[in-house]
Formats: C-alpha cells, sequence, structure tokens
C-alpha cells in the first residue's frame, strides 16, 4: 500500500541530492556580473584546470572544516599539485605510500615521461598510483562526491582539466563479532558490522552464485547512507523485488542513521504492533532467507539487516532451529507456542477469573488465593498493572545499565520489589507468580521486535480482562486474528502458507520437517524456481550399506 507521509512529487535527482548534502541550504554567493550565485550552480561548474581557482571553488564550498585536509605538493615534473582528503577517514599512511611518495619521486619511471612531455592525468592514475582503484572527475560537485560521501582521495593537478579520485581505505571498524542478541549453541558465529563492505563479503561467502544480485542506492540528503538491496534473482518473486524498488526510491529524508529507519519507511502498515520486517545480525539468517526467495535490506553504519517479507511463524523460528535435529527442533518449537499463549494471555485470564468467573477454579484453589488477597488493598487489575509496569520497567532498567550491573539490578531488584510487596499487603503472592511467569515467558520467544508486540498486546488484554471478563479476551483476540490476517508484509499474506492455505509450504510452520522433506520454497516468494532439492534425498531412496560397493 502506498504511504500517505511519502512525497506524491518524484523523488530528487541523484545530483540534486547530493549538491544539498554539500552545502548550506542558504548559502550564495556574488558571480562577476554581481548577482547572486547559488552554490548548486557552482559545484556544477567543470574544473577549469587551475589549482588555485579549483581548490579556493572546493574550500568555499565545504567551509571551515577542519578535518578536510588540503595538502600541497610538486609533482615529479614540478607542476604543483593537491591531495584533499577526510582526516580520519582514509589511511595517511597508504596515501604517503601508495600516492605522495610515487608522484613527488616518480620512481624509474620518471623519464620516460618528462623526457618529451608532462604525464598526464590519466597516465599519472595508470602509472604511479598503486592505491586500489582511480576514477577521473569533470566537475566541482563530483569532486564533492568522491571525498565527502565516497571517501575518497582526490588528485588536482595544475593545468589539467580533471580531478583523479583514488579509493583509499581506512578508519577505525568494528570487527567480525559474534552477535549478542541471536546468540546461539551450535551455529556460525560471524555478524555483521556496521561496514557495508564487511558486510556483503560475509553474505557472499555464503551464496557463492552468480544469481546473487546487490544493488545499491543512496538515501539520506545529508548522510548520503549507501543502502544495498540483496536478492537471488532466479528464485525471487520478481514482482517483489520491483515493489522494493519503488518503496525505496520514493524515500526523501534528511538521514538514515539505522536500518530501523528504513523499516519504518518501507513498511506496510505503521501502526501495526507487529513487524513486518525482520531484523537480524546474523548472515546466516540472511542467506537462508534469500535461498527462500526473500529480499534483504543492508544499510551502511548498522549491523542489523531487514528481511522482507515475512510471516508469523517466522517469529519463533531461531537460526538454531536448523543446525539441529528435527525431533528436538520441534520440541523446543512447540514450547515456544505455549510460552507464547502464556507471555500473552496468563495475567489477563487470572485477572478475568479472580474478578468474574471464580466458579472456573477448583474449591481449594480458590480459597488460597482468596486467603492470599485478602489483605491486599487494590483489586485483581490494578494489582496485576502495578506489577506488570514495575517488571517492564525492571527489566529496561537492566537493558540500559552497565552490563556488569544491569543483569544484578534487575534481579535483586525484581527479588527485593516482590518479597517487599508481599509481605507489606501491597500485591499478593499468586500475581508476583503469575507476573514472573510470564516475564520468563516473553524471553522465550526469539525475536525481539516480535516479543515487544507481545508485551504490548499482553497490557490490552489484562485490560479487556479485568474490565469484561474472559468475554472481553476473547473479543480482543478475534480482533487481533482479524488484524493479522489483513496484514501484508511487502504485500504478501502475513499469515501464509496457512491463510491463505498452501499445503507444500507449510512443512516448517508449527513443525518443522526433516531437511529430506522439505522439498520446496514459499510458492509466495519463489515462484520462479520453487524446487529446493531433488526426491532422492529421502530415506527409502538412500542406498542401504549392504549393497554399497566396497
Amino acid at each position: 500500500m502506498r504511504r500517505q507521509w511519502f512525497s506524491r512529487r518524484s523523488a530528487p535527482s541523484v545530483t540534486h541530492t547530493r549538491i544539498r548534502a554539500l552545502r548550506c541550504p542558504d548559502s550564495s554567493s556574488a558571480g562577476p556580473d554581481g548577482r547572486e550565485v547559488s552554490r548548486d550552480d557552482r559545484t556544477s561548474d567543470a574544473l577549469s584546470g587551475h589549482l588555485a581557482e579549483d581548490i579556493d571553488s572546493i574550500r568555499s564550498v565545504i567551509g571551515a572544516s577542519g578535518d578536510v585536509v588540503f595538502r600541497p605538493f610538486e609533482l615529479f615534473d614540478g607542476r604543483p599539485a593537491y591531495l584533499v582528503y577526510i582526516s580520519g577517514l582514509s589511511d595517511e599512511q597508504q596515501i604517503d605510500s601508495d600516492i605522495f611518495k610515487p608522484l613527488t619521486k616518480g620512481g624509474t619511471t620518471v623519464h620516460s615521461y618528462t623526457a618529451n612531455a608532462p604525464a598526464d592525468l590519466r597516465t599519472i592514475g595508470d602509472a604511479f598510483v598503486t592505491a586500489g582503484s582511480t576514477e577521473q572527475v569533470a566537475t566541482l560537485e563530483e569532486a564533492l562526491h568522491h571525498v565527502v560521501v565516497g571517501l575518497q582521495v582526490l588528485l588536482l593537478v595544475d593545468g589539467e582539466p580533471h580531478g583523479l579520485a583514488i579509493s583509499i581505505g581506512g578508519g577505525e571498524q568494528r570487527g567480525v563479532e559474534e552477535p549478542e542478541t541471536e546468540a546461539v549453541i551450535r551455529g556460525p558465529r560471524e555478524g555483521f558490522t556496521e561496514d557495508l563492505r564487511t558486510s556483503i563479503t560475509l553474505l557472499r561467502r555464503r551464496i557463492r552464485s552468480t544469481e546473487l544480485v546487490v544493488e545499491f542506492r543512496t538515501i539520506g540528503r545529508y548522510t548520503q547512507t549507501k543502502v544495498a538491496l540483496c536478492f537471488l534473482r532466479d528464485i525471487i518473486n520478481p514482482s517483489l523485488v520491483d515493489e522494493m524498488r519503488q518503496r525505496l526510491d520514493r524515500i526523501d529524508i534528511d538521514a538514515i542513521i539505522d536500518s530501523g529507519y528504513l523499516e519504518e519507511l518501507v513498511e506496510d502498515n505503521a501502526f501495526s504492533p507487529f513487524p513486518q520486517l525482520q531484523n537480524t545480525e546474523r548472515p546466516d539468517v540472511v542467506a537462508s532467507a534469500l535461498l527462500e526467495g526473500r529480499l534483504a535490506l543492508i544499510s551502511e553504519g548498522s549491523p542489523f539487516a531487514l528481511i522482507a517479507p515475512i510471516d508469523l511463524w517466522g517469529a519463533l523460528q531461531a537460526a538454531e532451529d536448523y543446525y539441529e535435529r528435527y525431533p528436538i527442533v520441534n520440541l523446543i518449537r512447540w514450547l515456544r507456542y505455549l510460552f507464547m499463549g502464556i507471555a500473552l494471555y496468563l495475567p489477563s485470564l487470572y485477572v478475568a477469573i479472580t474478578t468474574f468467573h471464580q466458579e472456573m477454579l477448583p474449591t481449594k484453589l480458590l480459597i488460597s488465593i482468596a486467603a492470599a488477597r485478602e489483605v491486599t488493598p487494590f483489586p485483581a487489575l490494578v494489582e496485576c498493572l502495578l506489577m506488570e509496569v514495575t517488571f517492564e520497567a525492571l527489566r529496561e532498567a537492566g537493558v540500559r545499565l552497565p552490563k556488569t550491573v544491569g543483569s544484578a539490578i534487575s534481579i535483586v531488584g525484581a527479588l527485593v520489589i516482590g518479597q517487599s510487596a508481599v509481605e507489606a499487603g501491597i500485591v499478593s503472592a499468586p500475581m508476583v507468580i503469575v507476573v514472573a511467569i510470564t516475564g520468563i515467558a516473553s524471553f522465550v520467544i526469539p525475536r525481539f521486535s516480535f516479543a515487544i508486540a507481545i508485551r504490548m498486546l499482553r497490557f490490552a488484554m489484562i485490560l479487556a480482562g479485568g474490565l469484561i471478563g474472559v468475554f472481553g479476551i476473547v473479543m480482543l483476540t478475534v480482533a487481533v486474528v482479524i488484524h493479522l490476517s489483513s496484514l501484508r508484509s511487502l504485500g504478501v499474506p502475513y499469515l501464509q502458507p496457512v491463510s491463505p492455505f498452501s499445503r507444500s509450504s507449510t512443512g516448517d510452520v508449527v513443525l518443522r520437517a526433516p531437511q529430506w522433506a522439505m522439498r520446496r520454497r514459499p510458492e509466495q516468494t519463489s515462484r520462479q524456481n520453487v524446487r529446493r532439492q531433488s526426491a532422492a534425498m529421502a530415506p527409502d531412496q538412500r542406498v542401504p550399506r549392504s549393497k554399497r560397493n566396497t
């Protein structure tokens, strides 16, 4: 569906966006004839070939930025030149060894180029610069883009009407580490990093196919953030790729700081508590999603990739489900479904039954609960909300505090507050037990974003149960099911393959079939290539050991 806050006009051109990111929006200067000349006009001008003039033009657009280095020197043939780069984002030792020294000394190849005529810029880049890749730039806008956005080194030589953009790596980057948010006992230990090239490399190591397509886009007027759209060309439904391209092209925003910005800008229903894109730090999870015909968005500066489309059942699936044997996985998966129901319904059912439906409890249990609640001054609804809000506050405090004290504070705080509240008669002991079990159950859900949705709905269920009883819980459940039935992820139904039903794709919903039995990919996402393996993988097709050739 079309997002209402997307601009109805077409997205600005790449050139215009780059210019706006490199200047102050309201800055202008006087031209030769005395009229005001905006920086948009000046940055579109071609390089003049006069070194002093070109350097002054770059300085006037960049302004007083102390981290932009203008390094003057003389070429081996005596011509003045400048290196322009951003300090800290380019390796200055590599600049000295691969650019500065070869261009000032020239080695043994100097005389062959200076005997008759000075070497032109292309010759300088091919014969002297030993860095990665070089590219000629003709306009001031291109030169600024390569320095500020591309984080490259710009070489300007007096008398040359072009500049040379040289790719030099550098800058402090975090290494590949194990993801903390998706830890596994058995499985790969690598996680994405904030560097886009490193993240794509980790993905390429797992899918070594020419069908893996990585499309780059630059989003954000000021941040100029690179976003990679990844998919397998021969598997994915082409309409999904077209839809995602359109949603990305409609984005017109100042900045993309993290992939969370993209998630809100491309999701189908921004007002739903349920996530419509899955975020993950694990390259193996992204690779598995691509092999199912899904697509991924990897944003520069964020270790979290986004996967779309997703469904409700994937929220209760962990990466480790596919690295263990299927009987164990199915047992754990059923446990997740059970505890998801507990996390959603247990507090509301307790409040509804103790308030409106006491006849549903056995007599001994009813007497025990009544005796425990005899001294509490609050009704069950207020008591439950009080404990739930306190537990959520303790959980949030444990996350925000330093790791060395966060877990201790949350555990000790819960024990001390719970015990003190019971002894003071503010809350009853059964309520503390219910809230504690509910909190533990919410941690069993593998996907954090889906667990947050369950936590939000739990408060709505508590209010419905405390005000109307079990009937209110049932009515709210029906409303949630209707909402899930109408929800879409990149246009794909959120409850597929259950609704609409697809028998061939139900082998990995509530139960996980054995690897040899999951022969087909989800039909909604992989209509081009549905079959993933041959029937020869089945046990009845394997050759018995007694009949093998010795």
